[in-house]
């Protein structure tokens, strides 16, 4: 089985070597901070910059305006919540953005969180996969210029775009359970995981593949985790950012990240990190839980960072995607990405 899709060039991975992306997350709310970290990371030759939606910035907008002000880098989203955008408004965003950067568009998707969903979307949060399913191939179908395909029974005749097909659009899924990572095996051209245990990244290629050869596939989606990021001149800062990262996710964002790591042997840890962080003062990762810092994060100074990145490739990551810490100054920032910047 190939392991590569045939939208690689569009994915912004080179024949030549190993890709890297650069992705910024909901809770980095300063417009001009996002804008500056897109160019920078076109300068220095990633691959890849994708933006993360949640509960502040529309990313389709910020993305529209990137595009625009850059030329090569491939631009993404990574990922929208098809909790919070019909088929056809996810199919006409990435038709649209796709026009505005000349090809260079990544629709990511995802079925995001209870929390955003019923907290934000006034969803309730049902059946996740099987939605997850449903829009991926509704909006699949209308990018390839058919009619959808309806769900239910109505007046008036189902409709497609109108604007010229967009067949083989990439489709990038965030796929955390089993079921969800099966489906992006199935149906996606890139699978982008967040906070997946580095050592886990073989298996969950495994259920690619074994999805893909169920489906009748003869390619497996890129392999593209989003990998937190805490790159500093010194140890005792990057490992801050890098405890924040993992005591964040875990005691601030529900019970996803909790469920997933202790189902993937990390149960222990997880409790470590809860019973470290009893409120949310505290980002502190306990010496019982440091081993989620290795298997979680890219982290160090320059030489040690290097190291870890090294480590997601051997595990199989094809594309990995370096996350920024928000909140943090633009020279922090920069420092990461001149640091990380990948090599010809």
């Amino acid at each position: 089985m190939s392991t590569h899709t045939t939208d690689d060039v569009a994915a912004g991975v080179s024949a030549t070597r190993r890709g890297l992306g650069i992705c910024v997350t909901p809770l980095e709310t300063r417009r001009d901070v996002i804008l500056h970290v897109a160019r920078r990371a076109e300068d220095l030759g990633y691959d890849g910059f994708f933006l993360a939606e949640g509960w502040s910035q529309d990313a389709a907008v910020l993305l529209t305006e990137i595009a625009t002000r850059t030329e090569r880098i491939t631009i993404g989203t990574g990922v929208l919540s098809v909790w919070g955008r019909t088929a056809g408004t996810l199919a006409m965003l990435a038709a649209s953005l796709d026009q505005v950067s000349r090809g260079r568009f990544v629709l990511g998707l995802g079925a995001s969180s209870p929390q955003l969903v019923e907290g934000l979307h006034d969803q309730s949060f049902t059946a996740p996969v099987a939605k997850l399913r449903a829009v991926t191939a509704q909006v699949r179908r209308l990018l390839d210029g058919e009619r959808v395909l309806p769900t239910a029974t109505h007046d008036h005749r189902p409709l497609r775009l109108g604007v010229a097909a967009r067949t083989g659009l990439p489709i990038y899924l965030a796929g955390l359970g089993n079921k969800s990572i099966q489906l992006a095996g199935e149906l996606a051209d890139g699978w982008t995981p967040f906070l997946v245990p580095r050592s886990w990244l073989p298996r969950g290629i495994d259920l690619l593949q074994q999805a893909g050869a169920r489906s009748g596939r003869t390619t497996r989606p890129l392999v593209c985790p989003a990998v937190p990021t805490a790159v500093a001149a010194d140890q005792a800062t990057a490992r801050e950012i890098a405890s924040w990262w993992i005591a964040f996710y875990l005691t601030s964002m529900g019970s996803l990240y909790r469920r997933s790591l202790s189902e993937r042997g990390y149960h222990h840890q997880v409790e470590a990190v809860l019973a470290g962080n009893p409120t949310h003062d505290t980002t502190d990762v306990p010496a019982a839980a440091h081993v989620l810092l290795d298997e979680l994060t890219v982290w160090g100074t320059p030489d040690t960072a290097h190291d870890h990145l090294q480590h997601w490739y051997t595990s199989g990551a094809e594309m990995p995607i370096l996350t920024l810490p928000p909140h943090r100054t633009v020279a922090e920032l920069d420092y990461m990405l001149d640091t990380m910047r990948p090599h010809p």
